[in-house]
Formats: structure tokens, C-alpha cells, sequence
């Protein structure tokens, strides 16, 4: 079964997973926190508005969706924090906003064909050296700045408003996360595509939380999962010629309806 791994391809899908699980994971963890879970599919249209306008430009969707997504993420977090707008209203706004602008795009472009497909679902068996490279150097960068400021983030997560009256800036700790979040979510479509993305930030979070640890433990645990439910799901979209991306979620999904179970037993 592990002889799959022989083949080049593979190797670079399971860098490319284990690194994007990882990331994903980790930033989940603060965004569940914060009850703000639908930001990641928020941004996840998003982006895919910057994989249409990189498709109609002939520019790399890759690069043009990560410049659009942290662009919006600003404009989402300043509709929210500054303007004191409902951040499931304004999420709402721009998801389906977003969405109907790259329908437009596209059809404009007459451009849906597989390459829209791939960002949509996904298509981790097609990442290159180059891609491993430029996702791993924003995931380091993204872990570095969470850990640097790990209890902040933690103490604005927990609590906004009381972590503002102790004199953290908790609108700079929002606007780096919202803009970490988007560099995730924008360098993840084409691992597991702009529909599924969500799924892997958020699913395997909620099933280590159905565990009731630490928040530190909880973090382990989602990443943990996480990397398992890549490492398992390319193997179910090798062997069973399955859609990659669709396979590492549909994972995840059985360890959270599985952690349901050892809960209530």
C-alpha cells in the first residue's frame, strides 16, 4: 500500500497535504475559537474570484487568489471590528457576492474548463516542486507569527473585549489573523479546491474538541488528526480513484462522527 509513495507525484502530494493540514489546522483552532468558523468558506469564494480573474488575465491563479483574498479578509475585519457590522451578515455578503462575481468572470472568459474544476475541487495529485516551495514558506512564515503571538491571540480568541481593556491591540492581532487565514485558505484550494478547504480547517478541530482538553491539547490533537486524514485520504484516492480533496475531507468526517461516538459512550 505504501509502494504508491514511490512515485514522485505522490511524494509531493503528501508534502504538499501534511503541510496544508498542518497550517490549516492550527489556524482552524483560534477561528473555532472564536466562533467564526465561516470565514474560511468565506474566503474561500473569495479566492476563487482570484483564480477566475488570474484565468481571464493569463496571470497565475495561485498568486492573483492570494492577493485577493487577503484584500477582502481586511475588508471583511474592518467591516467588523471598526464598522461594527454582524460578522455572519457581512461573511454572508461576501460568500455569495463572491461567488456570483467569479460566475461572471468565467462565463465572460468562456473559461470553464479544468483548470476552474481543479480550484473548485481540488486536484493535489498535480502539485509541483514549486508549489511545495511557496506553500511551505507561507505556512513557516504563518507558523512563526502565530507563535510569537500565541497568547495573545489565544486571550483575544477567549475573550475580545476584555483582552482590549488589558492594553493588547487586538485590532492588529484580528487583521493578522484574518490576513493568516487568507494565505491558508488561498494557498489550500489547489490542494483540497475552494469548496473543501472549509471542511479541513474547521472539521478536524471540532473533532478534537469533542475530547475536552486544553486548548494547547486540543491544537495537537486537530493537527494530528489532521495530517492523518491527508495521509489516508490520498491513499483511498489512489487506490479507489477517488478526487483527492473529497477524500481527505470525507476522512475527517468519519474521526468526527467517530469522536461523537467515544463520547457519548
Amino acid at each position: 500500500m505504501l509502494a504508491i509513495f514511490d512515485y514522485q507525484f505522490m511524494q509531493y502530494a503528501l508534502i504538499a497535504g501534511l503541510i496544508i493540514g498542518m497550517i490549516a489546522s492550527l489556524v482552524g483552532s483560534f477561528v473555532v475559537l472564536r466562533r467564526y468558523a465561516m470565514i474560511s468558506d468565506t474566503l474561500a469564494h473569495v479566492a476563487l474570484v482570484g483564480v477566475a480573474i488570474g484565468i481571464l488575465t493569463g496571470s497565475n491563479p495561485l498568486w492573483v487568489a492570494v492577493v485577493v483574498a487577503v484584500l477582502i479578509s481586511w475588508v471583511i475585519e474592518y467591516l467588523r471590528y471598526v464598522k461594527k457590522l454582524y460578522s455572519d451578515s457581512v461573511m454572508a455578503i461576501f460568500m455569495s457576492g463572491s461567488l456570483a462575481v467569479a460566475v461572471i468572470i468565467v462565463s465572460a472568459a468562456d473559461a470553464f474548463n479544468n483548470t476552474l474544476i481543479a480550484y473548485l475541487f481540488g486536484n493535489i495529485l498535480t502539485v509541483t516542486k514549486e508549489d511545495i516551495i511557496t506553500i511551505a514558506l507561507f505556512a513557516a512564515l504563518s507558523l512563526l507569527v502565530i507563535i510569537r503571538y500565541y497568547h495573545q491571540l489565544l486571550f483575544v480568541a477567549y475573550d475580545e473585549e476584555v483582552a482590549k481593556t488589558s492594553g493588547i491591540s487586538v485590532g492588529l492581532l484580528n487583521f493578522l489573523l484574518m490576513t493568516i487565514v487568507a494565505l491558508v485558505v488561498a494557498l489550500s484550494i489547489r490542494v483540497v479546491g475552494s469548496l473543501l478547504i472549509g471542511a479541513l480547517m474547521i472539521i478536524p478541530v471540532m473533532t478534537a474538541m469533542q475530547f475536552r482538553q486544553s486548548f494547547f491539547k486540543t491544537l495537537l490533537m486537530s493537527i494530528a488528526i489532521s495530517l492523518i486524514s491527508v495521509f489516508l485520504g490520498l491513499i483511498a484516492s489512489y487506490q479507489f480513484e477517488l478526487p483527492s480533496g473529497a477524500a481527505i475531507v470525507v476522512v475527517t468526517l468519519i474521526f468526527f462522527s467517530s469522536s461523537l461516538f467515544v463520547k457519548k459512550s
